[in-house]
């Protein structure tokens, strides 16, 4: 789908833009003339993905260095969306790491915390930070990168389920608080999506467990991270101007069996 100049002079911040989902998101926004932070611990990968910004489409992009559990870098990272391009109009706040596979009674409480500190509260840091300067700005769109375990459970991935279904909730509270401020708050729940995630979490390189995993999807196959971008885009625009609170699954029938 063409998007050229949708978001033209309108400011993205980014997390998790270094990689996958939040790359192709942040390219997306980038190919729609949007102005892009592009946030991520990768400093490699987010570099990466401002000069394919810069270089191959009508947007702009600047890299900020941030890890989302650290309060001063998710301000920091606000900040420059404000100093560099005057403002903030959309916050897909993206960043995570895979689960463990553990059951609830075993899994380690570092494990768990650090789970839930990335998925879940480094997605509050960042609504707290970018709540206050769209107010100031009279409004904004906001996405969380929720999951289909924000809506479903899996055995053995407890602190993973349990982010992504604080991810839906706190979702749900921001867009009831700020519905009468022009500020929007939508999740996407994504199915399993062939990133580096995936590989890191050893799925893809495995032939069997990559079958299985495609098998839980009606459709027979992974996700692309592009079609997720898309979704994140859609839910920004004004196309989608009466949605909020809303988690839109893009799972490819996961949900549905």
């Amino acid at each position: 789908m063409s998007r050229d100049g949708d978001f033209a002079g309108e400011t993205v911040v980014i997390t998790g833009a270094g990689s996958g989902i939040g790359q192709a998101t942040a390219i997306a926004f980038g190919e729609a003339g949007a102005n892009v932070v592009v946030a991520d611990v990768d400093r490699e990968g987010g570099q990466e993905t401002t000069t394919t910004i810069t270089e191959e489409t009508t947007g702009d992009a600047t890299f900020v260095e941030v890890d989302v559990t650290d309060d001063d870098d998710v301000e920091t990272m606000v900040e420059t969306a404000t100093s560099e391009f005057g403002g903030l109009d959309v916050a897909f706040n993206n960043a995570g790491i895979p689960g463990t596979f553990d059951a609830v009674d075993e899994i380690s409480e570092k494990d768990w915390q650090a789970i839930i500190d990335v998925n879940l509260s480094g997605v509050w840091r960042s609504m707290r930070k970018e709540i206050p300067v769209m107010l100031e700005d009279g409004g904004g769109a906001i996405v969380n990168t929720a999951s289909v375990l924000g809506k479903a459970g899996e055995a053995e991935t407890p602190a993973y389920t349990a982010a992504k279904h604080g991810v839906v909730g706190l979702t749900k509270v921001a867009a009831l608080e700020r519905a009468t401020d022009d500020i929007r708050v939508n999740a996407v729940c994504p199915g399993y999506i062939e990133t580096q995630m995936l590989d890191d979490a050893g799925v893809t390189a495995d032939e069997e467990l990559r079958a299985e995993t495609e098998a839980l999807h009606p459709m027979g196959r992974l996700g692309r991270a592009e079609e997720i971008a898309e979704a994140v885009l859609w839910l920004a625009s004004d196309d989608a101007s009466f949605a909020t609170g809303e988690t839109l699954a893009i799972d490819g029938g996961y949900l549905s069996r």
